[in-house]
This record gives C-alpha cells, structure tokens and sequence, in this order.
C-alpha cells in the first residue's frame, strides 16, 4: 500500500538531501512535488493543500534554518504531518463494563462488512481477550447470514442465528439477550448494505442503533475506491454518526488516497486496515507507523508484533542459542523456514524495514512469489534428506545428493546450491556473534528471521540489517512512546497467561 506516493515523496526528499545547502526555493520546488504526488495519490484537493500550506509554514521557521541539517528537519516535518493527517495516534476499540458492549459493521454492499466482521472478532478474541458474538441483520441479501456463519466458524467465533425471525430489530433484541445469558463481552452486528444510500438502509441503521446503544459504529469502505469512499463515508457519518472506519483491501491499494483523507473530511479516524484475504489479515491502523512506511523509515515496531505473535519465544530461543554456539543444522533451518513463512511474503517484510538497514533494496511482489517459491523447494530437499543427513551435512556425498534430488523434484545443483546458501549463512552468523551483533535489535528478531532471510537471499547480508541499534533509534522518540509501552504491556500479559 502507498507504493505510488511512498516512491515520489522519497524521490522529492532525497533530492533535497543533495543540496549542498537548503533554499527557500528548493522547499518550493519539493512542496510543488509533494503536493502533486498527493493528488495523484488521490487525496482530497483541499486536504493536500492544507497540509502543503502546514508543511510550509513549519519549514520556513527561523529554528530549521539555523539547524546543522535543515533537509532532515524538513523530512521530520513531513513525517509529523502525515501522521497527524491520518489521525495523530492510534485509536483502539474503547470498550466499557457494561454487557454486551455493541459494535456495528455499517457499509455499502461489496465493501467486506461481513469478512471485516469476522477478522475484527477474531482480532479482538487474540489481542484484547474479548469474547465476542456475532450476528447478521443482513435479511435482504441471499445468503447473507449464512456467510457470516461460515465466516465466524472460519475464526473460531460463536454466531447468533435467529432463525425463527427475519426482522432486524427482532434479531439484534435476541441477540443482546443471548449474549447477556452466555457470558459474551461484546456484539458485533453486521448490517444490511445497498449497492448506493438510500434512506431506508439509513432508517434501519439508526433504528439499531437506538436499540442497541453501540460503544462503536464502524464504517467498512473499500481503500481502492478512493474519494468515494471517503464521499459515502460522509453520508453514513452525517446520518448514523460513525466513531470510526475499516479499509479492505489496503494491500491492492498503492495510492492510499482514502487512509490519507479520511480523517481530516469527516474527522472520525480509520482504526483498522484489511491487508489480505486470509482471517488474520487485518491490522489496527497506525498513523505514526503508516508515515514510517510512506517515508522509507520502515515499521520496525510492527514487525516485532508480528514477531512476537506469530513466533513460538521457547523455539526462537532455542534456535538462537544454536546459531550463537554454531550448532544451527539444516533441521533447524527447516524450522526456521515453516515460522518465517508464518510472518507473510518477502516484500510485506522489507517494507517494514528502514531503508537504512536494506541499503534501499526494494522487493517485488513478482520477486517475493519467487522467494515464496524458493522456500517451498528448499522445504522439499531437506525433507527428502534423512535425519542424519539434516543434522550433519557434511555427510552428503554425490550418491546421496543424486537421492536427494530425485526425491525432492530438484537437481543436484539446487542441492549444492542450498548447501552453499546454508554454509554462507552460518559463516555470517558466525561473524555476527564474533562482532556482538546478536545484541539491541538483532536479539529480538534473529530467531524469527535469521534462517529464513538468510536462506532466501543466498550471497546478501540479510542479518546486517538487523544488527545494531533499537527500532525506534532513528525516530522521534515522542512519536513512538506509545507504542512501545502498548508492546511491553502486550509482553507482560503474556507471561502472566
């Protein structure tokens, strides 16, 4: 998401890092340039020009002038405006005491209501220990609720049926009963959708919401619509009174025109993003990490979500001891592979890391199927080996390999070619421990990404980008607070669990 606007602005910055010194005028020529790439980007005329205007101001300050790097004050400004044009800090479901707490799914038809409904459950289930209840109010599409059962069986979710009544407000009444009688936290209502707004769907949408007294009203709109999306809404938001928006389909979009405007036109913030079509494809939106993103700063502090979530802490553990004392056979590079691939494609993961620790190398969605592919045949050769073949490689003779290859669907030099990768990966993080780099940042990470990265990239330096320094060093400390206390409490309530 936001590769079109992410590559220009990038372009407009780096250039006026070439100055030898900083202009006035070179901040006009970079304001012209950001300002296009915005409408290009498909935000809102008035919102890019408002925040030209607000950049403007801030870099004309006497304090960025007289500063020893005037084009990183500059770059600083951007990212503080960008993240304040998306909301300024991440708004979370704000939940209270009573029983259920109500939150309505409201949108066009086609926009993900449904599958959104789903993810959000599930997302509240694993992160926030709700207990949550379904049920759709959605008696005009065919087959509508029985989609949402299906969906909610997929998460693992109870559903609300009601299959003697077809009358929303019936329905959303029984729900709440069952909910109360069953001891579910919170009641996730997915309404009825029309292909345009009409003042029926209106009508009904402010009918349950009277009925039910939602601590959340939030509006699913495709990101790949752009201003219309933002337009409708507007409409939902003037009449139902929304608190909050879901984009689907954030990952096809690469202008991002909708996340960027939102906010700012109809002043309620986007609080999660659909990034894929699977159940936990949905992430909670960051304004402070999306600009990293935009900005080539990379997400570092997502990634170690990612990390932390999806990784098992005892395996990774485990793992790095062995890395660290040159016991990491290709059994464990076998392991490593199955949990890398846990963590998404390629290119979803070097998007996350600043362009400083990639050297600016940039990955493809077409070179992240490759990678993909990649895995998936180095998986087929070490299974074809035996266990002493795995955790001695130097076993493998030319008999053996030839076994290897015709067992796996490979050839005997796709065989050698993962053994040169796999030696070239252990002699690196043999350097590593030797040069202390297993500290700070790499620690956290190497045991969720050393095999894979170093596997899949073969002669690179993958691991180099993940040594020295903390996540957040080369940002605004301020910024970043926040989140990183969310994740130290995040971690404690895991070890109490």
């Amino acid at each position: 998401m936001f590769e079109s606007l992410s590559d220009k602005l990038k372009l407009t910055l780096r250039n006026l890092r070439g100055q030898g010194k900083l202009t006035p005028e070179h901040v006009d020529v970079a304001l012209r340039e950001i300002r296009m790439a915005l409408l290009e980007a498909d935000v809102n005329y008035k919102v890019a020009k408002d925040f030209v205007e607000s950049v403007r101001v801030k870099a004309e300050g006497e304090e960025v002038w007289n500063g020893l790097k005037p084009h990183e004050q500059v770059v600083k400004i951007v990212y503080d405006e960008l993240a304040e044009l998306m909301g300024g800090t991440s708004s979370r479901l704000v939940f209270t005491k009573q029983t259920p707490n109500v939150v309505m799914i409201v949108g066009l038809q086609g926009s993900g209501k449904t599958t959104s409904t789903g993810k959000i459950s599930r997302w509240l289930a694993d992160n926030q220990e709700r207990k949550p209840l379904l049920v759709s109010v959605d008696v005009y599409r065919p087959a509508a609720r029985e989609q949402l059962k299906v969906v909610a069986n997929a998460v693992n979710v109870a559903v609300y049926e009601g299959k003697d009544s077809n009358d929303p407000l019936t329905l959303v009444k029984g729900a709440v009963k069952h909910a109360n009688e069953f001891g579910f936290d919170t009641l996730m209502i997915d309404t009825a959708g029309r292909l345009h707004i009409d003042d029926d769907l209106m009508v009904e949408l402010e009918q349950i919401k009277a009925e039910t007294k939602p601590i959340e009203v939030l509006f699913v709109a495709d990101a790949m619509t752009g201003q219309d999306a933002v337009n409708s809404a507007q409409v939902f938001h003037e009449r139902v009174g929304i608190t909050g928006v879901v984009l689907t389909k954030m990952d096809g979009d690469a202008r991002g025109g909708a996340a960027l405007s939102i906010k700012q036109v109809i002043g309620q913030p986007v609080k999660f993003v659909g990034v894929g079509e699977k159940y936990d494809a949905i992430e909670p939106f960051y304004p402070d990490r999306i600009a990293q993103r935009i900005l080539g700063m990379g997400d570092v502090l997502t990634l170690i979500e990612e990390v932390q979530g999806k990784i098992n802490e005892e395996e990774a553990q485990e793992q790095l001891r062995k890395m660290t004392t040159n016991q990491f056979s290709l059994e464990d590079f076998r392991n490593q592979l199955g949990q890398f691939k846990k963590l998404g494609s390629m290119s979803k993961l070097m998007k996350m890391l600043p362009e400083q620790m990639t050297g600016g190398m940039q990955i493809t969605d077409e070179q992240s199927a490759v990678v993909d592919h990649q895995m998936k045949r180095t998986e087929a050769i070490i299974d074809s080996m035996t266990r002493q073949e795995r955790n001695n490689h130097k076993v493998l003779d030319a008999s053996r390999k030839t076994r290897i290859a015709g067992g796996s669907g490979s050839t005997i030099a796709e065989v050698n070619q993962l053994l040169r990768q796999y030696e070239q990966m252990k002699k690196m993080m043999a350097q590593m421990n030797r040069g202390g780099l297993f500290g700070g940042m790499a620690k956290k990470m190497a045991g969720g990404l050393a095999g894979g990265l170093g596997g899949m990239l073969g002669g690179g330096n993958p691991m180099g980008m993940l040594g020295g320094g903390s996540a957040g060093d080369q940002f605004d400390d301020e910024s970043n607070g926040s989140a990183r206390s969310n994740l130290r409490k995040k971690k404690r309530h895991k070890k109490r669990r």
